[in-house]
């Protein structure tokens, strides 16, 4: 019976660093996102005050750069010099899931940032085919951002 136990025990390691191998083991993963701005202190406060990001140190130091933790291993690299906001379709994004969207919302709510679904309906949700629901807004330099529920995010 411990010869069956010892045996359970090396598989289940063995399978355990095989998936953390996995994981590892990719060509490819993601390092950052960088976004160009006209006012590097008004698109810094949005992304820590409405949207909630924490302010991480950019090596730089020369005052046009903001970075901000988006993920384990990635950051939003907000950078200033743009002349204008542009415009940009909404299909050309960046996402963030929260655990709970409707105090996301009371939050743009409280802040009077204005949010829409996918079709441009203000201050409505979609609920996508998956059951996740998500929420459409810009922020000051007119970037889009979809914020969503995904709970898969959170495991």
């Amino acid at each position: 019976m411990k010869k069956i136990h010892l045996l359970l025990l090396l598989i289940l390691l063995s399978a355990m660093k095989l998936n953390a191998q996995e994981k590892n083991n990719a060509a490819v993963l993601a390092n950052h996102q960088a976004i160009y701005v006209v006012d590097l202190k008004k698109a810094a406060n949005f992304y820590a005050s409405i949207i909630g990001l924490q302010q991480v140190e950019e090596p730089f130091k020369i005052g046009k750069h903001a970075w901000f933790k988006t993920g384990p291993h990635t950051t939003l690299h907000i950078i200033l010099g743009a002349d204008k906001p542009k415009e940009y379709f909404k299909n050309n994004h960046m996402c963030f899931s929260v655990r709970s969207l409707d105090d996301f919302i009371a939050k743009l709510d409280k802040n009077h940032v204005s949010y829409e679904d996918v079709k441009g309906q203000k201050s409505a949700v979609t609920t996508r085919v998956d059951g996740v629901k998500q929420i459409w807004l810009q922020d000051p330099d007119n970037y889009w951002i979809e914020i969503n529920n995904d709970p898969s995010v959170f495991q």
